[in-house]
């Protein structure tokens, strides 16, 4: 799959050119701004080059994959490898796979696409769990997390195919605005350092940087997840309408990743089930260039992952997720309140005034 790159557009001026109305220096002014323009995008598409790394890859034909020594990928549980797709869970109960690089990934900048898909034979909200990507410091680990261990150390991007607190529609009700309800299935992404757990049952929402919706079950086209990581910023896109665009998810500044990590794919299944496949992962190295303050920025050396004014984050997310109804009352309550307020200031006033006024008398 080719590395994504952003198209810029260009629209032509329709105005024409009247050489009595523009003086020159008006002119050369214009044309410096076009031309400096023009290096600005033309930078843009070019301070970056992608190389594939094929030692963090997977793809067809996948040989080797699971066997000891001849593969640099490596498979746990129940999943299995087909001539189509290497597939962490059949569509069954009960189920939890994976599959593990082998090598740790010391590259400072770069991105992982991940073909996917998802299906089944469950009906809307009759299917699940999800499946996750991860660029953690452990590997090989079951446990509840899609898969993989709770408490983990690294990155984690879950397409979450069940809503576990959003089927109890009264408690939904009563904690969420309708803005703020969730459309399942959906991505998202976290950051552990080993010691923050997933709230299962609220299906990650205390600890999430952000997500998306994303309906990917049961798409007779391809489904792509794009996961960019990039001087020290954190971007999630997918691709899963057929049109061969990618749809921004999420995009966090501040992400602090160390290297020497390792990359895999985990899904499980509960009392609901569905097929978990990973057609290909494939992992490309950023070559980008840096001013030199970004370099002395980014000589520190990460050892626990982290994100940058996490709690300012979550915060800015509860206050986006206000209602208009909310957003209302508190804009009420306020005014009457500051009415209130100056209501009795010019009562303490009249009084002062007229205390004043006797004693003159």
């Amino acid at each position: 799959m080719a590395a994504v790159s952003r198209n810029q557009q260009y629209r032509e001026s329709k105005m024409p050119f009247r050489r009595k109305t523009m003086p020159f220096k008006s002119l050369w002014t214009f044309a410096f701004i076009i031309f400096t323009a023009c290096r600005c995008f033309a930078d843009d598409d070019h301070e970056m080059e992608e190389f594939l790394k094929r030692e963090y890859s997977l793809s067809k034909p996948y040989q080797g994959v699971g066997s000891l020594g001849s593969s640099h990928w490596e498979l746990m549980g129940d999943a299995m490898v087909t001539t189509d797709q290497v597939r962490l869970t059949p569509d069954k109960q009960s189920r939890q796979g994976a599959v593990w690089s082998r090598i740790p990934c010391h590259l400072k900048d770069w991105e992982m696409q991940v073909h996917f898909k998802i299906h089944g034979q469950g009906k809307k909200n009759l299917n699940g769990d999800g499946l996750a990507i991860w660029y953690t410091k452990e590997r090989l680990q079951k446990g509840p997390v899609f898969g993989n261990m709770d408490n983990f150390t690294g990155l984690g991007v879950f397409v979450d195919t069940y809503p576990n607190e959003e089927k109890q529609l009264e408690a939904q009700k009563k904690r969420y605005t309708p803005r703020t309800q969730r459309i399942f299935p959906f991505v998202l992404a976290m950051v552990g350092n080993g010691s923050i757990s997933y709230d299962h049952e609220r299906d990650g929402r205390p600890t999430e940087l952000g997500g998306c919706n994303a309906m990917v079950r049961n798409l007779k086209h391809d489904t792509f997840l794009f996961i960019r990581y990039i001087r020290r910023r954190l971007t999630v896109m997918i691709d899963i309408d057929g049109q061969h665009e990618w749809r921004d998810c999420l995009d966090i500044p501040g992400v602090r990743l160390p290297q020497g990590y390792y990359f895999g794919a985990t899904a499980v299944t509960g009392d609901l089930s569905d097929n978990h496949d990973i057609i290909s992962l494939k992992l490309y190295q950023l070559t980008v260039l840096r001013s030199q303050k970004e370099e002395e920025e980014e000589e520190e050396e990460i050892t626990i992952p982290s994100v940058d004014n996490i709690e300012l984050l979550r915060l800015g997310q509860t206050e986006e997720g206000m209602s208009g109804i909310a957003i209302f009352f508190t804009v009420l309550f306020s005014m009457l309140g500051c009415i209130f307020l100056i209501v009795i200031g010019l009562v303490v006033y009249s009084n002062w005034n007229e205390t004043r006024r006797k004693r003159f008398y």
